[in-house]
């Protein structure tokens, strides 16, 4: 069952497409977004949404994951094809998608994604579609009093 809004987080930890483990901390505002898979139309779109809107994700300090059940490999041919500043998450055996509920068919994750702070589901999103996706997520977040500039 997918975790909702006012669940806890997870620990999680999976390797990125550099090959580093990456321990998640949801302790400050971090959006994790599930996606089917690199390097298709809608995957690409979401992707390169969230980083066309990256720098607005930082200056207000939200962490942002992309996770897939692709391979680091895979990843990393995604990443710098979409020169991606975020980590994209290899889920290869599907334990992050488990530990957070996703569907999965076709040994694919369904596309959501994860509103998280002081490691608390603070929004979910299911069912996204993704062009507009990484804008309609930080506005979300903005009239949800997440948002704080250093």
């Amino acid at each position: 069952m997918v975790l909702e809004p006012g669940d806890r987080a997870p620990a999680v930890a999976a390797d990125n497409q550099w090959g580093d483990r990456v321990r998640v901390d949801f302790s400050g505002p971090t959006v994790l977004y599930f996606y089917p898979e690199d390097d298709t139309p809608g995957c690409t779109t979401e992707a390169e949404q969230f980083e066309n809107r990256y720098e607005q994700y930082e200056a207000y300090d939200v962490s942002v994951y992309g996770v897939s059940v692709d391979s680091v490999e895979s990843h990393c041919e995604f990443a710098e094809a979409q020169d991606l500043s975020f980590d994209l998450l290899a889920d290869p055996d599907g334990n992050v998608a488990d530990a957070f509920g996703v569907d999965r068919v076709d040994n694919r994750t369904r596309r959501t994604t994860f509103v998280l702070a002081h490691r608390q589901v603070l929004g979910l999103y299911e069912g996204v579609h993704p062009d507009g996706h990484a804008g309609d997520v930080l506005r979300d977040l903005g009239e949800a009093g997440l948002l704080s500039t250093n």
